[in-house]
This record gives structure tokens, C-alpha cells and sequence, in this order.
């Protein structure tokens, strides 16, 4: 597996193999030779986020000489199936990055450890209580964001200024937006916005947008038909008008910048989050701006600030202090902080926040300003969805499919998703 470190406490060549493939030999937080602890810490991501994460981890080590870390990442798929793996024959790693949607899955498991008992080693009070509050379930601290990202509209900043629509400016209404890429449309020649009716993020922005929510505190729909068909008939009218992208375009959408209209120089513009925007960088050689999400017809912001990842420690560490300990110096380490950059979104200790944005270079300067300019100024975040979201999220886009190629209308696909979606939380 890639970025996989391991140390000497495998008693064989063949040992060592087993646990490259394993990411680990024995239990969760075993203890070697010389009374050293072996904490097992697993992630995902890219290269580069694996190389500041390896510098991170060999300073914990240093001022920890008692601890060995034994790291392992990979792409987000195959990590998140591995770790479901592991979770269930109850080998869990001692410390894991979660996203949003896993933590309800292994809370509600007993794979998660209490974090707000281990105060004497892992602080967070200067984490953001909204923000902290994420990863709680039941009053539970299950988990502890260590970044933060937000939606945005991100736009091909010379075809926005070149076609004389006024700027994204903050406080804007969905209205104000679709009038733009209306008028954007018709000025350039090409769709104003990839079409957002798939989304099930940009629905979300539009509902609390009008003070509802996704999902209710119990862990069911807190919205209905009614609101489902509003939306969809909203961005279908768009889509059918030319002020977004068509079907053709909208159906390609697999997560990647690349296959979106705005990547393939289809559109103007697109809502995505803001750290994977880096990604337009390279396909818009003009460059790239930042701009709030749409407001409410009554100013209501519907966007927030959103854990971009989480740390949790395994119920079944046998090294609950030592994992702790390494949950608190990825978090509040002003060194660690240095390393790690932005590679897991704007940190979300309020002061390291502030002492590492004046270091911040390039598009990871570009966040840390985009994220100020929203401060104080957001709602506080939901907490972490039921588990059932991670296959609504297909449901939702399969049923917005329907919509797009007019196979169904509007109220047809929203009560189709509202009906499965019941049916998917029950279970």
C-alpha cells in the first residue's frame, strides 16, 4: 500500500509482507520489545498528504520515544472498504481519519471510543463548540474534526468578468444566482453553472437556506416531497431553459474536477467544495475565483462550515493514552500544524488556524481567505448523517437522472426518493 511505513517488529521477510497487506501485525495498540507501544494510524489520500502526514507522525515519535506509529493510506474506496473490513473482525487501527457519513456507521457499531474522557490528554477547547459538536452521537464524542471545508460556487474568473453579469457577491439569493447564469448563458454561449439539481450537498445549502434540514436530530428525512419537488422543478426549469448543463454533461459527474462542465470548459461555473476546487487550477489556465453559496429568499445562510475529515481512536485500542496523545498533537501542534499545511482542509484549532494562514501559499491561501470571509456569518453545522445517507446519496442522483432525461417529472422523482430514502433509514 502506498506511504506504508512499518518497524522492526515483524520477525520475518514473510511477517514483514503479511503486514504490508494488513497494516499491522496482531491487535490494535500492542506493545514490543523494550516497553515501546505501537499505535496503528490509517487515512486516506494522495502522496503528498501521506509525505507531511510521515514528517508529522516521526516528530510525535521524537518527543514520544515510548510510541511507535505504524502508518498506512490509501485512495479514499479503498480505504473506506478496508476499514469496514477491519471494523467488523473487530481489529479496527488504534487511531483513524473517518469521514462525515462513517461516523453514525461505527458509533452505532461500538467501534469508537468516548473521546470527551480522555480530556486529560486531547483538548479541544479551541475547536469551534458547532464544529466539535459533529462528531458527537447520543452525547457522545465519537470523533474530532481535524479540518474544515465549506461549499462554494466556483467560477472561470475571465469568461464571469468578460461576459459583464455582476460578480458572486456575498448575501446573493438562489434567485440572484439562477438570474446569472441565466444571463451568463445567453452572453457566452455555454451553460452559467453545472446543473446543482443532482446534488444532494447543494440541496442541502437550499433547505437550510429556508431553516430545514437534511436530516432530523433522530436520524430521519427532515424535509418532504413537497420541498424535494421545489428544488428539482426549480433547477429543471433551468436545465430546460439552457442556464445549466444538460443531461448529457450533468450524468458524467463521477467526483472528479475533470468530468465536470466547468473542467471540460462546458460551463462557467460550478458549486463543489472548497479545497478540491484546486483541482480547476489546472484545466482553467486563467484561473479561478471563489464565491459564496446562494442564501435564502430572506438572507438565511444555507451554507457551513463542515468537518472536512475526523480523527476517532478504536473502542478496542489497548493504548488509550497514547492514541489520545496522537489525536491531540495532529490537532493542536503548532509544529505539526506547520507540516501538515492544508492537506486536510483549513485546521480547526482557532489559533494554530490563525498563526498558519499568513504561511499558507497558492490555492491553500486562497481557502484560508475564502473561509474568513465567511466568518461569523454561518449557521452551525448538522450533525454527522445517518449511516443509510451513504446510498441515498446514489438514490438521490439516479432519481435527479429520471428528472434530467424527462423521464419523470419533478413530484414523480421526489416522492419515487422520499419513499426509498424512508425505507433505507428504517433499515
Amino acid at each position: 500500500m502506498p506511504g506504508h511505513r512499518t518497524k522492526g517488529f515483524c520477525a520475518s521477510a514473510v511477517a514483514l509482507a503479511l503486514c504490508a497487506v494488513l497494516a499491522g501485525c496482531g491487535g490494535s495498540g500492542e506493545s514490543v520489545g523494550g516497553g515501546k507501544v505501537v499505535l496503528r494510524y490509517t487515512w486516506w489520500g494522495n502522496p503528498d498528504r501521506a509525505e507531511r502526514t510521515e514528517q508529522a507522525v516521526a516528530l510525535f515519535e521524537k518527543r514520544h520515544p515510548n510510541v511507535r506509529v505504524q502508518t498506512s493510506f490509501s485512495g479514499y474506496d479503498a480505504y473506506k472498504q478496508k476499514l469496514a473490513v477491519q471494523a467488523t473482525g473487530g481489529d479496527a487501527p488504534d487511531v483513524m481519519q473517518l469521514d462525515y457519513r462513517q461516523i453514525d456507521q461505527y458509533a452505532s457499531g461500538g467501534v469508537l471510543l468516548d473521546l470527551a474522557k480522555q480530556k486529560s490528554v486531547l483538548r479541544t477547547s479551541e475547536i469551534d463548540q458547532g464544529l466539535l459538536a459533529t462528531g458527537r452521537g447520543d452525547g457522545t464524542q465519537y470523533a474530532i474534526p481535524q479540518g474544515r471545508g465549506t461549499e462554494t460556487v466556483v467560477y472561470d474568473v475571465k469568461a464571469w468578468k468578460e461576459s459583464g453579469v455582476p460578480l458572486p457577491r456575498r448575501g446573493w439569493t438562489w434567485d440572484d444566482w439562477a438570474d446569472a447564469v441565466r444571463a451568463l448563458a445567453k452572453r457566452i454561449g455555454r451553460p452559467g453553472a453545472t446543473d446543482p439539481g443532482q446534488s444532494e450537498d447543494a440541496f442541502e445549502v437550499w433547505l437550510r437556506g429556508q431553516g430545514k434540514a437534511l436530516y432530523t436530530k433522530a436520524g430521519g428525512l427532515g424535509f418532504s416531497a413537497d420541498d424535494l419537488t421545489e428544488w428539482w422543478t426549480f433547477t429543471d426549469r433551468l436545465r430546460r431553459e439552457g442556464a445549466v448543463s444538460p443531461a448529457e454533461q450533468t450524468t458524467q459527474l463521477d467526483g472528479s474536477v475533470e468530468n465536470t462542465p466547468l473542467g471540460r470548459g462546458k460551463a462557467v461555473s460550478d458549486m463543489n467544495w472548497d479545497a478540491p476546487a484546486s483541482g480547476y487550477l489546472a484545466l482553467i489556465p486563467d484561473g479561478i475565483a471563489l464565491a459564496p453559496m446562494p442564501s435564502g429568499a430572506d438572507g438565511t445562510p444555507g451554507q457551513y462550515f463542515k468537518p472536512s475529515m475526523f480523527l476517532g481512536v478504536s473502542a478496542n485500542t489497548g493504548h488509550t493514552k497514547e492514541a489520545a496523545r496522537l489525536v491531540d498533537f495532529l490537532l493542536n501542534d503548532g509544529d505539526a500544524a506547520k507540516i501538515l499545511g492544508a492537506t486536510r482542509g483549513i485546521p480547526v484549532n482557532e489559533t494554530i488556524r490563525e498563526e498558519t494562514a499568513p504561511q499558507l501559499k497558492d490555492f491553500d491561501r486562497t481557502v484560508a481567505d475564502f473561509q474568513s470571509s465567511l466568518e461569523g456569518t454561518l449557521k452551525d453545522p448538522p450533525q454527522a448523517p445517518p449511516s443509510g445517507d451513504n446510498a441515498l446519496q446514489t438514490t438521490f442522483q439516479r432519481d435527479y437522472d429520471q428528472v434530467s432525461y424527462e423521464r419523470m417529472s419533478p413530484r414523480e422523482a421526489a416522492e419515487n426518493y422520499v419513499t426509498e430514502a424512508k425505507a433505507e433509514l428504517r433499515s
